[in-house]
């Protein structure tokens, strides 16, 4: 058995190659066509790179908000009662955000414009305004979760140990 190797770099000049019929349904002013739409240089300027920044900005700002829905889906999937399944899951809920929040200047970073700073508090500050709220909202979504659980101490009865009993009014000894 023979195993044919196809050298890349001397396929232009090898007329090994250059003889082959073309394949079906290829035309040659198709592909020169489409070489010439390719071979256009398109310049780029700077400011509107920084537009295009500015758009993936906005788009990492909303993310959190975005997969909110998924995150109340599987919230509402692992159910009301207090598992191991349903715990990990508030568990994540809850620790995102303050993940996500302590890294807000790495998220940001890619895309401050060229002008400023990358890892700046003040670059981009409606973006991370933005990002925190959203963040937030995702806080308050597990928090939510919580007491809906039974996990936050949101009722009277569960401040019981904590009330002290006052004096009665009046004596009596009869």
């Amino acid at each position: 058995m023979s195993q044919t190797t196809l050298d890349y770099s001397t396929l232009e000049t090898s007329s090994k190659w250059k003889n082959l019929p073309p394949p079906p349904g290829f035309s040659k002013s198709s592909s020169s066509v489409h070489k010439v739409t390719h071979s256009k240089k398109t310049t780029v300027s700077p400011d509107s790179y920084d537009a295009l920044k500015e758009k993936r900005a906005w788009d990492v700002a909303i993310a959190p908000a975005k997969s909110l829905p998924m995150q109340a889906f599987m919230l509402y999937m692992s159910g009301g009662g207090v598992q191991i399944f349903s715990i990990g899951i508030v568990f994540m809920l809850l620790l995102s955000p303050f993940k996500n929040i302590a890294g807000i200047n790495e998220a940001f970073a890619q895309y401050a414009p060229s002008k400023k700073s990358p890892k700046a508090i003040t670059t981009l500050p409606l973006h991370k305004i933005v990002y925190i709220l959203c963040n937030l909202l995702t806080l308050s979504v597990g928090l939510w979760k919580c007491r809906s659980m039974g996990l936050l101490p949101t009722g009277t009865g569960d401040w019981l140990a904590f009330e002290t009993r006052e004096s009665a009014p009046e004596l009596s000894l009869f």
